[in-house]
């Protein structure tokens, strides 16, 4: 296994661990934890639907990180949806509500979706030099 591929499947697998713990923590906050993050409470239907489109995302995560080789599709699903998921949440901190936790986390989907990309093309390239190669 070349380092591109092995440091791919780990931030996949770390992303897929990250969103689980956002999917948990949406489900199983009262009001008084998803208030600590600076959101108000209510009903708690869209917060646990948060919840659960996280666990859909680590699956994803774990699917690519399981069989990175033969998941280009879903390695550029995860890249596009981590962009979409950054300019939906800065936009939304810049126009709607400046809250502190919406900034951050627009800029770690940001960074995320970068370092898959990145690892990506590296990847890619190395499995390209080795067709060539063989």
């Amino acid at each position: 296994m070349k380092l591109a591929e092995k440091y791919l499947k780990i931030l996949l697998w770390l992303i897929a661990i990250h969103s689980l713990t956002v999917a948990f923590l949406l489900i199983c906050l009262g009001e008084n934890g998803i208030l600590y993050f600076g959101f108000p409470s209510g009903n708690k239907f869209f917060q646990v639907q948060g919840g659960v489109f996280h666990i859909v995302m680590s699956v994803a995560y774990v699917f690519a990180a399981l069989n990175t080789g033969n998941s280009r599709l879903l390695i550029i699903f995860i890249i596009t949806a981590k962009f979409i998921a950054t300019v939906y949440l800065l936009i939304y901190y810049f126009l709607f509500d400046p809250l502190i936790t919406i900034l951050l986390s627009g800029i770690a989907d940001g960074l995320m979706g970068l370092a898959v990309l990145l690892l990506w093309q590296k990847f890619s390239h190395e499995l390209i030099n080795k067709g060539a190669d063989g």
